[in-house]
């Protein structure tokens, strides 16, 4: 009896553990930052590469690559992470599937990169722990380039940070919101409806609609920070976050029985 009751214990702590480890949960990354401005082989022209490791390191995911011709040496850590060779980043054995790509860049802007928690192959993976990645190139040799990784944890929980700057990265955010943050599962959804412009970059947002009553917009505590009645003759509506502090903010529309939600992103 005591080894039919031990092996039905270690059943179930294998199913559960097994379901453990296999939880995926939906949500939304959002990472941003801003790089610091190096004059190297061609004034402030500069290559660049962001993409989402596990936290071992394997390849998830490139969100960004921006690299020409003559630069194509330039992205060494992203390119062999990605499947192709250190000497060649713009080689099709690069994995840029659903990336943003583009040539050299000119300046050193801001950038935001958002990942739903999937892979190339749009399947969500595995809760755990993960990296986003950034390789910076603006000269030959290795004192022109820069590497760094961000930590979080994809889960059901939200994780948010501000990590510090250093010499080559500032203004950094990076917010992991798991969907149960933000989408009501027994929500009727309300069609035509839009916010625009996202993310946005001096608070205001835009948003289109018909048959709508009231706007609500919720902070990633879901807090809400804005609550409006909707005009239906006017259709459109400006909402102010101006004052709102930098992030993930949810817009619920509604008609009293339909509800549209929109994630939207605020970086001034």
């Amino acid at each position: 009896m005591k080894k039919i009751l031990f092996k039905f214990s270690l059943i179930a702590f294998c199913l559960t553990a097994s379901a453990m480890a296999f939880s995926q949960s939906g949500g939304t990354l959002t990472f941003t930052y801003t790089p610091t401005s190096h004059n190297g082989y061609s004034g402030t022209k500069n290559v660049l590469a962001v993409w989402i490791q596990t936290g071992g390191g394997g390849f998830v995911k490139t969100k960004l690559r921006y690299a020409g011709g003559n630069t194509n040496d330039h992205l060494p850590t992203w390119a062999a992470n990605s499947g192709g060779s250190a000497s060649n980043c713009l080689s099709a054995s690069c994995n840029v599937v659903s990336a943003t790509t583009g040539a050299t860049l000119s300046n050193f802007t801001q950038k935001t990169i958002t990942w739903d928690g999937t892979d190339t192959g749009s399947s969500y993976v595995t809760d755990g722990t993960y990296q986003v990645t950034i390789q910076s190139t603006w000269n030959h040799g290795s004192s022109g380039t820069a590497t760094r990784s961000f930590t979080f944890t994809k889960g059901p929980n939200s994780d948010i940070q501000t990590p510090a700057d250093d010499a080559n990265f500032t203004g950094i955010s990076l917010q992991w919101i798991p969907s149960a943050a933000s989408v009501d599962e027994n929500a009727v959804e309300l069609t035509d409806v839009k916010v625009y412009p996202n993310p946005s970059t001096d608070g205001i947002f835009n948003v289109d609609y018909k048959l709508a009553k009231s706007v609500t917009v919720y902070n990633v505590l879901g807090v809400a920070v804005v609550t409006e009645s909707l005009d239906a003759a006017m259709q459109t509506k400006n909402l102010d976050l101006s004052t709102c502090t930098n992030g993930v903010y949810f817009v619920y529309v509604t008609d009293g029985t339909r509800t549209s939600k929109h994630m939207v992103v605020l970086n001034q």
